[in-house]
């Protein structure tokens, strides 16, 4: 049985408050001359927090390719591969969904850009989505590795599904070559572990990071948006993903919001679910009990097109810019705004500020100021790493779900 560092949740928000602390007496005060501070900031915020990261991206693709198809070539029964996928997306266009509604009712009933003005310059050059054609074409790769290279979650899962599908049909012909995958997952979930005793460390430099960059400052505009889509947040990851876990599991909340806290945090001070997927395959399969032939898929599909955070900031941000515009949206044209931030998080990459790149997609639909996009990064770093936490949550709701309905699920392990 693999060991998890010890103390680590205490460690890392030790962490997170010793990076918010030093780098506010950054920020804010002139005590620390400039030449130690420019030290601190680029030295030890910047380089650790990109060190940390890289480790967490390090093991995203082996981790996910390994544990994938070890997981489906041991499968006994290929046909309950169709129905966890299923379940698997239909759960999380769900989720995201209600995310989006929700967001558009809050902001239709306390109108955060109702008398707001703003100096903030648009910014120089606006992101550009994909379209759907590139975006399903992307899931079938003409070349793995350059898909491998370039994280292409969808790409790297669908040649995984592949590749344990021929496995597992040949498995008998190998000499039953499944069990070396088995073990080299085994391997890399040790490596994961490894990372995370130096967690502490490196949300230490990213808390730093971000702090001593930006301030607290930012808050000071479009402070309405602000606490309005926080609420929103808060709101979506503790009362929709309980409503969800009770109804379709029976499983308590209580027991999964403690054990999915560490993720959670990861998931915060990265601002990217791909890098937090070795994480959360390590807290679905081994602190919820969840069996890894499911979390070895869910989580990588929903690090992609669970975008449950990206989709509430969008609907607060369209209806927000629109009343600020003096745009009255009419209930169809709510409707479509839950549609396409639906199906704009299919397409949307697993990486820091990717719910911009949609935006501009919703916006361009009705005609929206595009530069209004200013405003909104303006306060999104922040904002980004909370919609984060909610995204990885919701990945690991829908693991237990799904590993539920096919009886996978360990309970024993998950009320331990």
């Amino acid at each position: 049985m693999l060991e998890t560092p010890k103390n680590l949740t205490r460690n890392i928000l030790l962490g997170m408050f010793l990076g918010f602390v030093l780098g506010s007496i950054a920020y804010y005060l002139d005590i620390i001359p400039s030449s130690i501070e420019n030290f601190i900031q680029v030295y030890i915020f910047n380089l650790g927090g990109s060190i940390f990261i890289n480790l967490l991206k390090m093991l995203i693709v082996p981790l996910v390719f390994f544990s994938l198809v070890s997981g489906i070539s041991s499968l006994s029964s290929l046909t309950s591969l169709g129905n966890i996928t299923i379940k698997t997306i239909s759960l999380y266009l769900g989720t995201t969904a209600i995310a989006v509604s929700i967001s558009l009712l809050v902001a239709s009933i306390f109108k955060p850009g109702a008398g707001y003005s703003s100096n903030i310059a648009a910014p120089e050059k606006l992101p550009e989505g994909q379209s759907v054609y590139s975006t399903i074409l992307d899931i079938f790769p003409s070349n793995i590795i350059e898909a491998m290279a370039n994280n292409q979650m969808l790409a790297i899962v669908f040649f995984s599904i592949l590749f344990g599908l021929a496995l597992n049909k040949t498995n008998h012909l190998t000499g039953n070559l499944s069990e070396s995958f088995e073990r080299l997952n085994t391997v890399f979930m040790q490596l994961v572990l490894m990372i995370m005793s130096y967690a502490p460390i490196g949300v230490f430099c990213l808390i730093g990071k971000f702090v001593i960059t930006d301030g607290l400052d930012i808050f000071q505009e479009a402070v309405m948006y602000v606490v309005l889509l926080i609420s929103v947040l808060i709101f979506h990851a503790i009362v929709t993903y309980s409503i969800f876990l009770k109804i379709f599991t029976n499983l308590s909340p209580i027991v999964f919001f403690k054990k999915i806290k560490e993720t959670a945090i990861f998931a915060f001070s990265t601002s990217s679910s791909a890098a937090t997927i070795p994480v959360t395959l390590k807290t679905v399969t081994t602190d919820l009990g969840v069996n890894k032939n499911i979390g070895s898929f869910v989580i990588p599909v929903g690090a992609t097109i669970n975008m449950d955070g990206t989709a509430i900031m969008q609907g607060m941000a369209t209806v927000f810019i629109a009343q600020m515009s003096g745009i009255d949206l009419s209930i169809f044209q709510y409707v479509q705004v839950v549609l396409l931030a639906v199906v704009a998080s299919i397409g949307a990459a697993a990486v820091p500020s990717a719910g911009t790149i949609t935006l501009v997609i919703i916006l361009q639909q009705f005609g929206l100021p595009l530069e209004a996009i200013g405003i909104i990064l303006a306060v999104d770093r922040i904002l980004d790493m909370i919609r984060t936490s909610v995204n990885v949550t919701g990945d690991a709701t829908v693991a237990c779900i799904v590993a539920q309905s096919e009886e996978m699920l360990d309970k024993t392990v998950f009320d331990n």
